[in-house]
């Protein structure tokens, strides 16, 4: 007679369950940012062209923004495309199904008679909300991390590109273009527009970079702007100084790659002597129950 109920609480947990690990994993990128990003200056994004979503976030910013403790990562979600109104939206979601977990839960217990104080789902409400209220901070600063390493690993190949450029005789401004449409990933489509913009509006290519750099904290990409501050009509001496800032830049990749593997392996070491434990006692425990029995 309790069947349907305890089915319908599993089927609502499980969908619940599987839109979070979906929002989690594969992130919307945000049209409106990203179209501002790639446009330039004189061409805005309006509220009109934000999607529902987007309304309906920034809604709730407006609202919860005021509260201690509701912070948005702006930089990070610039970097990332997505809008701080899916943003918050996402984590006011999660956390009403945090809020409502408890509850659907208790609902099979109910049913059957077994009675539970209302401040156990209550306790246990809050608290779950409270965990994935603040899980999309943490998967956005996984995110945002992993991506300016990406963004430092393609930087690498483009000081390569513009030291050679400029060994070429390339001027300042036309060795970071051609070197930028050389690229087709996400790091290179964010310096062609950086440097599309600067020559529309008449800006030094490096002031561009440089806004750029501030604007996604990129501090690896100020080393660069600052290089071709600096240069002159010397292309020999910016080649050595972009070359020898390509070098120090792979040395801390590695550093940065090495660290991680060591933290990898450090991980899986009590895992692997869990195991072994795990092994011994197996292959002892004939033996020992042989020895208790006789």
């Amino acid at each position: 007679m309790n069947v349907l109920p305890a089915v319908l609480t599993g089927g609502t947990l499980g969908a619940g369950l599987a839109l979070l690990v979906r929002e989690l994993l594969r992130p919307q990128p945000a049209l409106g940012p990203a179209l501002a990003r790639s446009t330039p200056a004189s061409v805005t994004v309006t509220e009109a062209d934000w999607g529902r979503e987007e309304r309906w976030g920034r809604w709730l910013l407006r609202h919860l923004g005021r509260v201690p403790g509701v912070r948005v990562p702006t930089t990070n979600l610039a970097l990332l495309g997505q809008g701080p109104g899916q943003f918050m939206l996402k984590k006011t979601a999660l956390a009403s199904l945090g809020l409502l977990c408890p509850v659907l839960v208790s609902i099979p217990w109910i049913l059957a008679g077994i009675s539970l104080p209302f401040y156990v789902p209550a306790a246990f409400g809050l608290l779950i909300a409270a965990v994935l209220f603040i899980t999309p901070d943490l998967a956005v600063r996984d995110q945002a991390k992993r991506a300016r390493q990406e963004f430092a690993h393609a930087l690498s190949a483009y000081l390569d590109l513009v030291a050679l450029k400029r060994a070429a005789d390339a001027g300042p401004a036309e060795a970071l273009e051609k070197a930028a449409g050389v690229g087709e990933g996400w790091p290179f489509r964010y310096l062609q527009g950086a440097l599309r913009r600067a020559r529309l509006e008449k800006i030094p290519p490096y002031q561009a970079l440089t806004e750029l750099a501030h604007a996604y904290d990129l501090p690896v990409l100020d080393d660069v702007a600052d290089i071709m501050r600096g240069s002159a009509t010397d292309g020999t001496a910016v080649y050595k100084a972009l070359r020898a800032r390509t070098a120090a830049l792979n040395t801390e990749l590695l550093a940065d790659q090495a660290a991680e593997a060591n933290t990898a392996s450090e991980k899986m070491t009590a895992p692997g002597a869990l195991l072994a434990v795990l092994v011994m006692l197996l292959l002892a425990f004939p033996a020992v129950i042989r020895m208790v029995t006789v």
